[in-house]
């Protein structure tokens, strides 16, 4: 048996909150958890959607059906592939940010970067590889079994507005109470910068946290 690698074109969804006009201050790209869909994930930002804060949501292009044949969602990756997909997600998320920001004086307006669960990761990758120059770089419910340090450069964490928000009543938190206090204590110790905030909750994006930070 053989295996061939072929590559295709594939067709990405991506879904916009605002518009995009010379009154933009910030532009908040939003990366869903895995088995989410965009155009979901992107109500939790409606909170912070105006004529000065223009989101983009990409969706990551595996999709699956979460129940079968009812919800569909999309994941970032798998383990099958992976390196491959790493790259691939990479190039994705880079056309996007050209996309959108082809015609805006970066200079002017501020980059914000938000990561839910596997999108945690992902927006890490995303920024260890890319020169976006990021404002505010929030994490919400991401864990890392290595570490951030494993997937992004600490020392430009420290330098940004950085974020690592959490709910208490966290399924994994439940589930793996070792590994969890293990990477808390690990970021705080090698990011003393980011701000950790928890709230009363589980497995989920924080709309009132979130908008909190955005006024700030």
């Amino acid at each position: 048996m053989q295996e061939h690698i072929f590559k295709v074109e594939r067709t990405a969804r991506v879904i916009t909150l605002g518009e995009l006009s010379p009154k933009t201050k910030q532009i908040w790209f939003v990366l869903h958890g895995y088995g989410q869909l965009a155009s979901f994930f992107i109500k939790k930002f409606e909170g912070i959607a105006s004529d000065e804060c223009f989101v983009v949501a990409p969706e990551a292009i595996s999709r699956f059906y979460v129940k079968p044949y009812s919800r569909v969602g999309a994941s970032w990756m798998t383990f099958d592939e992976r390196n491959s997909e790493i790259i691939e997600y990479i190039s994705y998320l880079n056309d996007v940010f050209l996309k959108f920001t082809e015609n805006i004086d970066l200079q002017s307006v501020n980059i914000n970067i938000v990561g839910f669960s596997q999108g945690c990761v992902t927006a890490c990758r995303w920024l260890q590889a890319s020169n976006i120059d990021c404002k505010k770089l929030i994490l919400c419910s991401g864990f890392f079994t290595n570490g951030l340090a494993d997937i992004i450069d600490i020392e430009r964490v420290n330098n940004l507005e950085s974020y690592y928000i959490y709910g208490d009543n966290d399924e994994f938190l439940i589930e793996n109470p070792v590994i969890a206090k293990a990477f808390q204590e690990g970021m705080k110790r090698d990011i003393p910068n980011m701000k950790i905030i928890e709230f009363q909750g589980g497995h989920a994006v924080n709309a009132e946290i979130i908008n909190q930070i955005a006024k700030n």
